[in-house]
Protein backbone atom coordinates (compact mmCIF):
# COMPACT_ATOMS: atom_id res chain seq x y z
CA UNK A 1 0.00 0.00 0.00
CA UNK A 2 1.35 3.19 -0.89
CA UNK A 3 2.03 5.89 1.70
CA UNK A 4 -0.36 8.86 2.15
CA UNK A 5 1.43 12.34 2.22
CA UNK A 6 0.41 14.62 4.80
CA UNK A 7 -0.63 18.21 5.47
CA UNK A 8 1.16 20.45 7.63
CA UNK A 9 -1.40 22.95 9.44
CA UNK A 10 -0.74 24.33 12.56
CA UNK A 11 2.25 22.84 13.56
CA UNK A 12 1.38 19.09 13.16
CA UNK A 13 1.64 17.01 10.29
CA UNK A 14 -2.12 15.44 9.37
CA UNK A 15 -3.82 12.94 7.04
CA UNK A 16 -5.84 14.75 4.94
CA UNK A 17 -9.60 14.08 4.77
CA UNK A 18 -9.61 14.20 1.20
CA UNK A 19 -11.70 11.86 -0.96
CA UNK A 20 -9.12 12.72 -4.15
CA UNK A 21 -5.54 11.82 -4.13
CA UNK A 22 -3.16 11.89 -6.70
CA UNK A 23 -0.61 9.22 -7.22
CA UNK A 24 3.00 9.91 -7.06
CA UNK A 25 5.12 7.53 -8.82
CA UNK A 26 8.48 6.17 -9.87
CA UNK A 27 9.66 7.87 -13.24
CA UNK A 28 11.91 4.88 -13.82
CA UNK A 29 9.46 2.10 -12.89
CA UNK A 30 5.83 3.27 -12.83
CA UNK A 31 5.42 2.19 -9.68
CA UNK A 32 3.10 3.93 -7.44
CA UNK A 33 5.27 5.02 -4.60
CA UNK A 34 3.02 7.36 -2.67
CA UNK A 35 -0.22 9.18 -3.01
CA UNK A 36 -0.43 13.07 -2.20
CA UNK A 37 -3.89 14.76 -0.96
CA UNK A 38 -5.81 17.10 -2.76
CA UNK A 39 -6.18 19.71 0.07
CA UNK A 40 -9.75 20.48 1.17
CA UNK A 41 -11.08 23.88 1.90
CA UNK A 42 -11.63 23.35 5.56
CA UNK A 43 -7.90 22.12 5.77
CA UNK A 44 -6.65 25.28 3.65
CA UNK A 45 -8.77 27.82 6.03
CA UNK A 46 -6.96 25.99 8.81
CA UNK A 47 -4.08 26.84 7.19
CA UNK A 48 -4.56 30.40 6.42
CA UNK A 49 -5.98 30.72 9.75
CA UNK A 50 -2.94 29.09 11.43
CA UNK A 51 -0.40 31.41 9.19
CA UNK A 52 -2.41 34.46 10.39
CA UNK A 53 -2.42 33.23 14.09
CA UNK A 54 1.94 32.32 14.32
CA UNK A 55 2.15 36.12 12.41
CA UNK A 56 1.09 38.10 14.92
CA UNK A 57 3.87 36.43 17.76
CA UNK A 58 6.59 35.40 14.63
CA UNK A 59 7.13 38.97 13.55
CA UNK A 60 7.88 40.29 17.23
CA UNK A 61 10.38 37.30 17.72
CA UNK A 62 13.85 39.36 17.47
CA UNK A 63 16.03 38.75 14.36
CA UNK A 64 18.67 36.80 15.61
CA UNK A 65 16.36 34.55 16.97
CA UNK A 66 15.03 33.99 13.51
CA UNK A 67 18.63 33.52 12.24
CA UNK A 68 19.51 30.68 14.69
CA UNK A 69 16.56 29.26 13.57
CA UNK A 70 17.81 29.31 10.27
CA UNK A 71 21.20 27.79 11.61
CA UNK A 72 19.92 25.06 12.83
CA UNK A 73 18.20 24.44 10.00
CA UNK A 74 21.00 24.32 7.88
CA UNK A 75 22.44 22.24 9.93
CA UNK A 76 20.20 19.46 9.84
CA UNK A 77 19.75 19.51 5.91
CA UNK A 78 23.65 18.63 6.24
CA UNK A 79 23.07 15.97 8.35
CA UNK A 80 20.48 14.49 6.17
CA UNK A 81 21.69 15.23 2.87
CA UNK A 82 21.85 11.58 1.57
CA UNK A 83 18.57 10.94 2.83
CA UNK A 84 16.92 14.23 1.12
CA UNK A 85 18.82 13.16 -2.01
CA UNK A 86 18.22 9.38 -2.21
CA UNK A 87 13.87 10.25 -1.21
CA UNK A 88 14.09 13.25 -4.08
CA UNK A 89 16.01 10.55 -6.97
CA UNK A 90 13.16 7.90 -6.26
CA UNK A 91 10.59 10.67 -7.20
CA UNK A 92 11.69 12.25 -9.67
CA UNK A 93 14.47 9.59 -11.01
CA UNK A 94 17.32 11.73 -10.95
CA UNK A 95 20.81 10.30 -10.61
CA UNK A 96 22.03 10.39 -6.93
CA UNK A 97 24.45 13.07 -7.48
CA UNK A 98 22.43 15.12 -9.14
CA UNK A 99 19.90 14.54 -6.57
CA UNK A 100 22.52 15.72 -3.77
CA UNK A 101 23.34 18.99 -6.01
CA UNK A 102 19.87 19.99 -6.01
CA UNK A 103 19.50 19.40 -2.04
CA UNK A 104 23.30 21.63 -1.80
CA UNK A 105 22.01 24.23 -3.87
CA UNK A 106 18.89 24.57 -1.22
CA UNK A 107 21.16 24.48 1.65
CA UNK A 108 22.99 27.60 0.33
CA UNK A 109 20.31 29.29 0.35
CA UNK A 110 19.36 28.18 4.03
CA UNK A 111 22.98 29.53 5.06
CA UNK A 112 22.22 32.78 2.90
CA UNK A 113 19.14 33.09 5.20
CA UNK A 114 20.95 32.39 8.58
CA UNK A 115 22.40 36.11 7.50
CA UNK A 116 19.48 37.97 8.08
CA UNK A 117 20.26 40.46 10.60
CA UNK A 118 22.17 42.34 7.95
CA UNK A 119 19.96 41.66 5.12
CA UNK A 120 17.22 43.63 6.81
CA UNK A 121 19.44 46.79 7.63
CA UNK A 122 17.51 49.78 7.21
CA UNK A 123 19.03 53.36 6.11
CA UNK A 124 19.44 56.57 8.22
CA UNK A 125 20.68 59.58 7.57
CA UNK A 126 20.77 62.16 9.88
CA UNK A 127 19.68 66.46 9.82
CA UNK A 128 17.79 66.08 6.35
CA UNK A 129 16.65 69.20 7.63
CA UNK A 130 17.74 71.47 10.44
CA UNK A 131 17.64 69.03 13.28
CA UNK A 132 15.70 66.54 11.81
CA UNK A 133 16.62 63.25 10.78
CA UNK A 134 15.21 60.42 8.81
CA UNK A 135 15.60 56.49 8.58
CA UNK A 136 13.94 53.06 7.69
CA UNK A 137 12.83 50.02 8.79
CA UNK A 138 12.50 46.71 6.61
CA UNK A 139 9.05 45.14 8.39
CA UNK A 140 7.57 41.38 7.15
CA UNK A 141 4.34 41.26 5.08
CA UNK A 142 2.15 39.00 6.32
CA UNK A 143 1.26 35.43 5.08
CA UNK A 144 3.38 34.81 1.90
CA UNK A 145 2.59 31.37 -0.31
CA UNK A 146 4.60 29.55 -2.80
CA UNK A 147 3.92 27.32 -5.97
CA UNK A 148 7.33 25.15 -6.34
CA UNK A 149 7.76 22.57 -9.74
CA UNK A 150 9.09 19.14 -10.03
CA UNK A 151 12.68 19.62 -11.65
CA UNK A 152 13.81 21.02 -8.50
CA UNK A 153 11.73 19.97 -4.82
CA UNK A 154 13.84 20.77 -2.83
CA UNK A 155 16.38 23.46 -4.14
CA UNK A 156 13.28 25.27 -5.37
CA UNK A 157 11.35 25.09 -2.24
CA UNK A 158 14.48 26.28 -0.55
CA UNK A 159 14.73 29.30 -2.31
CA UNK A 160 11.36 30.64 -1.17
CA UNK A 161 10.35 29.71 3.13
CA UNK A 162 13.41 30.10 4.75
CA UNK A 163 13.93 33.77 3.26
CA UNK A 164 10.61 35.00 3.96
CA UNK A 165 10.10 33.35 6.97
CA UNK A 166 13.78 34.84 8.33
CA UNK A 167 12.26 38.30 7.63
CA UNK A 168 9.35 37.41 9.95
CA UNK A 169 6.49 36.18 7.49
CA UNK A 170 4.64 32.62 7.70
CA UNK A 171 4.87 31.17 4.51
CA UNK A 172 2.53 28.17 3.02
CA UNK A 173 3.72 25.94 0.52
CA UNK A 174 2.16 24.11 -2.49
CA UNK A 175 4.66 21.46 -3.53
CA UNK A 176 4.49 19.79 -7.07
CA UNK A 177 2.46 17.04 -6.76
CA UNK A 178 4.73 14.92 -8.87
CA UNK A 179 7.28 15.15 -6.25
CA UNK A 180 5.88 15.76 -2.83
CA UNK A 181 7.97 13.72 -0.71
CA UNK A 182 10.78 15.86 -0.68
CA UNK A 183 9.39 18.98 0.28
CA UNK A 184 7.50 16.99 3.37
CA UNK A 185 11.07 16.29 4.53
CA UNK A 186 11.85 19.61 4.43
CA UNK A 187 8.89 20.42 6.53
CA UNK A 188 10.06 17.87 9.04
CA UNK A 189 13.17 19.15 9.31
CA UNK A 190 12.15 22.53 9.95
CA UNK A 191 10.31 21.74 12.93
CA UNK A 192 12.85 19.82 14.44
CA UNK A 193 15.24 22.94 13.61
CA UNK A 194 12.37 24.94 16.37
CA UNK A 195 10.19 26.75 14.32
CA UNK A 196 7.17 27.72 15.59
CA UNK A 197 3.41 25.97 15.19
CA UNK A 198 2.17 27.93 12.53
CA UNK A 199 4.93 30.03 10.83
CA UNK A 200 5.31 26.86 7.85
CA UNK A 201 2.23 25.27 6.61
CA UNK A 202 2.57 22.38 3.95
CA UNK A 203 -0.62 22.01 1.57
CA UNK A 204 -0.86 19.55 -1.38
CA UNK A 205 -3.18 19.28 -4.39
CA UNK A 206 -3.48 20.45 -7.98
CA UNK A 207 -5.01 23.61 -9.50
CA UNK A 208 -8.02 24.11 -6.83
CA UNK A 209 -5.45 24.85 -4.24
CA UNK A 210 -3.60 27.08 -5.89
CA UNK A 211 -6.43 28.86 -7.08
CA UNK A 212 -7.23 29.00 -3.49
CA UNK A 213 -3.62 31.09 -2.51
CA UNK A 214 -3.75 33.20 -5.28
CA UNK A 215 -7.69 34.40 -4.08
CA UNK A 216 -7.02 34.63 -0.91
CA UNK A 217 -7.15 38.08 0.21
CA UNK A 218 -4.81 37.17 3.40
CA UNK A 219 -2.04 35.90 1.31
CA UNK A 220 0.28 39.17 0.49
CA UNK A 221 2.89 37.87 -1.54
CA UNK A 222 2.87 34.60 -3.95
CA UNK A 223 6.26 33.22 -5.47
CA UNK A 224 6.12 30.47 -8.79
CA UNK A 225 8.27 28.50 -10.44
CA UNK A 226 6.95 26.67 -13.83
CA UNK A 227 6.13 27.14 -17.35
CA UNK A 228 6.00 30.19 -19.58
CA UNK A 229 1.64 29.32 -19.81
CA UNK A 230 1.35 29.17 -15.97
CA UNK A 231 3.61 31.58 -14.85
CA UNK A 232 1.54 33.78 -16.95
CA UNK A 233 -1.78 32.75 -15.41
CA UNK A 234 -0.09 33.10 -11.82
CA UNK A 235 1.04 36.38 -12.53
CA UNK A 236 -1.99 38.10 -13.88
CA UNK A 237 -4.57 36.12 -11.26
CA UNK A 238 -2.11 37.33 -8.55
CA UNK A 239 -1.59 40.52 -9.72
CA UNK A 240 -5.49 41.00 -10.38
CA UNK A 241 -5.98 40.05 -6.21
CA UNK A 242 -3.66 42.87 -5.97
CA UNK A 243 -1.12 40.81 -4.56
CA UNK A 244 2.69 40.82 -4.96
CA UNK A 245 3.71 38.28 -7.39
CA UNK A 246 7.19 36.86 -8.62
CA UNK A 247 6.59 34.31 -11.24
CA UNK A 248 9.64 32.35 -13.19
CA UNK A 249 8.79 30.71 -16.23
CA UNK A 250 10.57 28.91 -19.00
CA UNK A 251 13.61 29.47 -21.34
CA UNK A 252 15.57 28.73 -24.11
CA UNK A 253 19.11 29.22 -23.02
CA UNK A 254 21.94 29.28 -25.76
CA UNK A 255 25.80 28.76 -25.77
CA UNK A 256 27.48 30.95 -28.42
CA UNK A 257 30.63 29.10 -28.96
CA UNK A 258 33.83 31.61 -30.56
CA UNK A 259 36.04 29.76 -32.47
CA UNK A 260 39.47 30.65 -29.93
CA UNK A 261 37.43 28.64 -27.54
CA UNK A 262 39.00 25.47 -25.80
CA UNK A 263 37.45 22.96 -28.00
CA UNK A 264 37.31 19.87 -25.23
CA UNK A 265 36.35 22.60 -22.48
CA UNK A 266 33.57 23.45 -24.99
CA UNK A 267 32.24 19.77 -25.64
CA UNK A 268 32.59 18.62 -22.39
CA UNK A 269 30.49 21.39 -20.69
CA UNK A 270 27.94 21.29 -23.91
CA UNK A 271 27.26 17.59 -22.89
CA UNK A 272 26.45 18.38 -19.22
CA UNK A 273 24.76 21.67 -19.56
CA UNK A 274 22.50 20.02 -22.02
CA UNK A 275 21.17 16.42 -21.38
CA UNK A 276 22.15 17.10 -17.73
CA UNK A 277 18.79 16.46 -15.12
CA UNK A 278 17.61 14.73 -18.61
CA UNK A 279 17.44 18.18 -19.30
CA UNK A 280 14.37 18.79 -17.14
CA UNK A 281 15.90 22.71 -15.56
CA UNK A 282 15.12 25.61 -16.75
CA UNK A 283 19.45 26.65 -16.97
CA UNK A 284 19.84 23.88 -19.32
CA UNK A 285 21.52 24.69 -22.78
CA UNK A 286 19.09 23.99 -25.56
CA UNK A 287 20.82 26.05 -28.38
CA UNK A 288 24.69 25.75 -29.03
CA UNK A 289 25.24 28.75 -32.09
CA UNK A 290 28.80 28.02 -33.02
CA UNK A 291 30.79 30.94 -34.37
CA UNK A 292 33.10 30.76 -37.59
CA UNK A 293 34.72 27.62 -37.56
CA UNK A 294 33.62 26.31 -34.50
CA UNK A 295 31.28 24.54 -36.55
CA UNK A 296 34.01 22.14 -37.47
CA UNK A 297 33.28 20.62 -34.07
CA UNK A 298 29.82 20.15 -34.38
CA UNK A 299 30.76 16.30 -35.36
CA UNK A 300 33.01 15.66 -32.13
CA UNK A 301 29.93 16.73 -30.09
CA UNK A 302 27.52 14.42 -31.52
CA UNK A 303 30.44 11.53 -31.01
CA UNK A 304 30.41 12.57 -27.35
CA UNK A 305 26.27 13.27 -26.74
CA UNK A 306 26.23 9.36 -28.31
CA UNK A 307 28.50 7.92 -25.60
CA UNK A 308 25.84 9.47 -22.82
CA UNK A 309 23.01 7.05 -21.32
CA UNK A 310 20.36 7.64 -18.74
CA UNK A 311 19.38 5.15 -16.26
CA UNK A 312 18.29 4.59 -12.32
CA UNK A 313 18.94 6.50 -9.69
CA UNK A 314 21.38 4.15 -8.28
CA UNK A 315 23.20 3.37 -11.34
CA UNK A 316 26.59 5.21 -10.90
CA UNK A 317 27.43 5.27 -15.15
CA UNK A 318 24.10 6.66 -15.88
CA UNK A 319 24.75 10.20 -16.94
CA UNK A 320 20.96 11.17 -16.23
CA UNK A 321 17.88 9.71 -15.37
CA UNK A 322 14.13 9.50 -16.92
CA UNK A 323 11.71 12.46 -17.73
CA UNK A 324 9.13 12.95 -15.21
CA UNK A 325 6.46 11.26 -16.52
CA UNK A 326 5.09 9.00 -19.77
CA UNK A 327 3.35 12.39 -20.90
CA UNK A 328 6.78 14.55 -21.03
CA UNK A 329 8.11 11.28 -22.84
CA UNK A 330 5.38 11.05 -25.73
CA UNK A 331 5.58 15.39 -25.56
CA UNK A 332 9.80 15.68 -26.39
CA UNK A 333 9.56 12.18 -28.93
CA UNK A 334 6.94 14.08 -30.61
CA UNK A 335 9.50 17.67 -31.20
CA UNK A 336 12.35 15.51 -31.94
CA UNK A 337 10.11 13.90 -35.16
CA UNK A 338 8.73 17.72 -35.53
CA UNK A 339 12.09 18.91 -36.10
CA UNK A 340 12.98 15.87 -38.33
CA UNK A 341 10.17 16.83 -40.56
CA UNK A 342 11.05 20.31 -40.59
CA UNK A 343 14.53 19.73 -41.90
CA UNK A 344 16.80 19.68 -38.94
CA UNK A 345 19.77 17.19 -39.47
CA UNK A 346 19.18 14.70 -36.74
CA UNK A 347 22.96 13.40 -35.63
CA UNK A 348 21.93 12.07 -32.27
CA UNK A 349 18.02 10.27 -32.00
CA UNK A 350 16.91 9.32 -28.58
CA UNK A 351 13.90 8.24 -29.56
CA UNK A 352 13.43 4.49 -28.45
CA UNK A 353 15.66 4.22 -25.74
CA UNK A 354 15.46 1.24 -23.28
CA UNK A 355 17.64 0.52 -20.21
CA UNK A 356 18.32 -2.68 -19.38
CA UNK A 357 15.68 -4.41 -16.43
CA UNK A 358 13.78 -0.78 -16.48
CA UNK A 359 11.33 -1.35 -19.33
CA UNK A 360 8.45 1.05 -18.06
CA UNK A 361 10.72 3.90 -17.76
CA UNK A 362 9.92 6.96 -19.14
CA UNK A 363 13.82 7.54 -20.99
CA UNK A 364 14.79 9.60 -23.84
CA UNK A 365 18.22 9.06 -24.82
CA UNK A 366 20.47 11.98 -25.77
CA UNK A 367 19.31 14.33 -28.96
CA UNK A 368 21.60 16.39 -31.30
CA UNK A 369 20.08 18.40 -34.11
CA UNK A 370 22.01 20.74 -36.57
CA UNK A 371 20.93 23.20 -38.83
CA UNK A 372 18.46 24.84 -36.80
CA UNK A 373 16.43 27.52 -38.28
CA UNK A 374 15.12 29.99 -35.78
CA UNK A 375 11.37 29.32 -37.53
CA UNK A 376 11.32 25.98 -35.95
CA UNK A 377 9.66 24.53 -33.75
CA UNK A 378 12.37 22.97 -31.88
CA UNK A 379 13.98 26.22 -32.06
CA UNK A 380 11.11 28.06 -30.39
CA UNK A 381 9.63 25.56 -28.13
CA UNK A 382 11.03 24.87 -24.42
CA UNK A 383 11.55 21.08 -25.23
CA UNK A 384 12.77 19.92 -21.23
CA UNK A 385 14.31 17.30 -22.17
CA UNK A 386 17.63 15.94 -22.95
CA UNK A 387 17.77 17.51 -26.52
CA UNK A 388 20.47 19.70 -27.92
CA UNK A 389 19.85 22.11 -30.99
CA UNK A 390 22.98 23.59 -32.51
CA UNK A 391 22.98 26.55 -35.18
CA UNK A 392 25.81 28.26 -36.77
CA UNK A 393 26.68 31.84 -37.34
CA UNK A 394 29.49 33.91 -38.58
CA UNK A 395 30.22 36.36 -36.53
CA UNK A 396 30.07 37.59 -32.51
CA UNK A 397 26.80 40.39 -34.33
CA UNK A 398 25.33 37.58 -35.71
CA UNK A 399 25.27 35.41 -32.35
CA UNK A 400 24.02 38.85 -30.22
CA UNK A 401 21.22 39.46 -33.14
CA UNK A 402 20.00 35.94 -32.53
CA UNK A 403 19.94 35.50 -29.13
CA UNK A 404 18.51 39.08 -28.30
CA UNK A 405 15.60 38.01 -30.90
CA UNK A 406 14.58 35.03 -29.03
CA UNK A 407 11.33 36.04 -26.34
CA UNK A 408 13.34 34.51 -23.50
CA UNK A 409 15.95 35.91 -20.87
CA UNK A 410 17.05 33.38 -18.50
CA UNK A 411 20.37 32.27 -18.70
CA UNK A 412 22.85 32.23 -21.81
CA UNK A 413 26.40 31.73 -21.89
CA UNK A 414 29.71 32.43 -24.12
CA UNK A 415 33.10 30.25 -24.24
CA UNK A 416 35.97 32.54 -25.73
CA UNK A 417 39.84 33.44 -25.20
CA UNK A 418 39.12 36.63 -26.23
CA UNK A 419 38.20 39.12 -23.16
CA UNK A 420 37.37 41.83 -25.11
CA UNK A 421 34.61 39.31 -26.86
CA UNK A 422 33.47 38.39 -23.51
CA UNK A 423 32.64 41.84 -22.37
CA UNK A 424 30.93 42.65 -25.59
CA UNK A 425 28.59 39.95 -25.69
CA UNK A 426 27.78 40.42 -21.26
CA UNK A 427 26.99 43.91 -22.05
CA UNK A 428 25.07 43.32 -24.99
CA UNK A 429 23.10 40.58 -24.58
CA UNK A 430 19.81 40.71 -23.66
CA UNK A 431 19.93 38.15 -21.02
CA UNK A 432 19.36 37.94 -17.36
CA UNK A 433 21.97 35.56 -16.13
CA UNK A 434 25.45 35.17 -18.18
CA UNK A 435 28.10 32.92 -17.98
CA UNK A 436 31.67 33.54 -19.49
CA UNK A 437 33.00 29.89 -20.29
CA UNK A 438 31.04 28.47 -17.35
CA UNK A 439 27.69 26.65 -19.50
CA UNK A 440 25.30 27.23 -16.92
CA UNK A 441 24.91 30.57 -14.73
CA UNK A 442 23.10 30.08 -11.66
CA UNK A 443 24.09 32.51 -9.15
CA UNK A 444 25.20 31.89 -5.54
CA UNK A 445 22.33 32.65 -3.17
CA UNK A 446 23.67 36.18 -1.75
CA UNK A 447 23.25 37.37 -5.63
CA UNK A 448 19.89 36.85 -7.03
CA UNK A 449 18.35 34.45 -9.90
CA UNK A 450 17.78 36.97 -12.36
CA UNK A 451 16.00 35.85 -15.48
CA UNK A 452 14.16 38.44 -18.08
CA UNK A 453 12.00 38.82 -20.53
CA UNK A 454 9.38 35.83 -20.90
CA UNK A 455 11.58 33.94 -18.54
CA UNK A 456 10.17 35.93 -15.50
CA UNK A 457 7.11 37.78 -14.97
CA UNK A 458 7.63 40.66 -11.87
CA UNK A 459 10.36 42.79 -10.62
CA UNK A 460 12.04 41.20 -7.77
CA UNK A 461 13.58 37.70 -8.32
CA UNK A 462 14.41 34.93 -6.15
CA UNK A 463 16.91 34.78 -3.28
CA UNK A 464 19.75 37.60 -2.33
CA UNK A 465 18.58 40.69 -1.94
CA UNK A 466 16.50 40.96 -4.56
CA UNK A 467 14.14 38.57 -2.04
CA UNK A 468 14.15 40.07 0.94
CA UNK A 469 12.92 42.99 -0.82
CA UNK A 470 10.40 40.92 -2.33
CA UNK A 471 8.71 39.57 1.33
CA UNK A 472 9.12 42.79 3.11
CA UNK A 473 7.89 46.15 3.18
CA UNK A 474 9.79 49.27 4.27
CA UNK A 475 8.90 52.05 6.45
CA UNK A 476 10.43 55.42 6.44
CA UNK A 477 10.06 57.58 9.34
CA UNK A 478 11.48 61.24 9.71
CA UNK A 479 11.18 62.45 12.78
CA UNK A 480 12.46 65.68 15.13
CA UNK A 481 13.11 66.08 19.14
CA UNK A 482 12.18 69.41 20.72
CA UNK A 483 14.76 69.98 23.45
CA UNK A 484 13.02 70.16 26.59
CA UNK A 485 13.85 71.15 30.65
CA UNK A 486 13.14 67.98 32.65
CA UNK A 487 12.66 68.12 36.08
CA UNK A 488 13.41 64.54 37.09
CA UNK A 489 13.69 64.90 40.80
CA UNK A 490 10.55 63.14 41.74
CA UNK A 491 7.72 60.82 40.19
CA UNK A 492 5.93 63.52 39.17
CA UNK A 493 8.54 65.22 36.73
CA UNK A 494 7.38 68.07 34.82
CA UNK A 495 8.71 68.68 31.19
CA UNK A 496 9.07 72.05 29.96
CA UNK A 497 9.26 72.22 26.66
CA UNK A 498 11.32 75.34 24.61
Amino acid sequence: MSKKVPLLIDGEFVASSTSNWIPVTNPATQEVIAEAPCATQSEMDAAVASAREAFQTWKEVPVSERARVMMRYQALLKEHHDEIAETLAQETGKTFEDAKGDVWRGIEVVEHAANIPSLLMGETVENVARKIDSYSYTQPMGICAGITPFNFPAMIPLWMFPLAIACGNTFILKPSEQDPLTPTRLAELFVEAGAPKGVLQVLHGGKDQVDFLLDHPEVRALSFVGSVPVAQYIYRRGTENMKRVQAFAGAKNHCVIMPDANKQQVINNLVGASVGAAGQRCMAISVAVFVGKAKEWIPELAEALKQVRPGAWNDEGASYGPLISPQAKKRVEKLISQGEQEGAQLLVDGRGCEVDGLPNGNWVGPTFFAGVKPDMEIYKTEIFGPVLCATEVESLDEALALVNANPFGNGTSIFTANGAAARKYQHEVEVGQVGINIPIPVPLPFFSFTGWKNSFFGDLHAYGKQAVRFYTETKTVTARWFESDIDATGPNMSIHLK
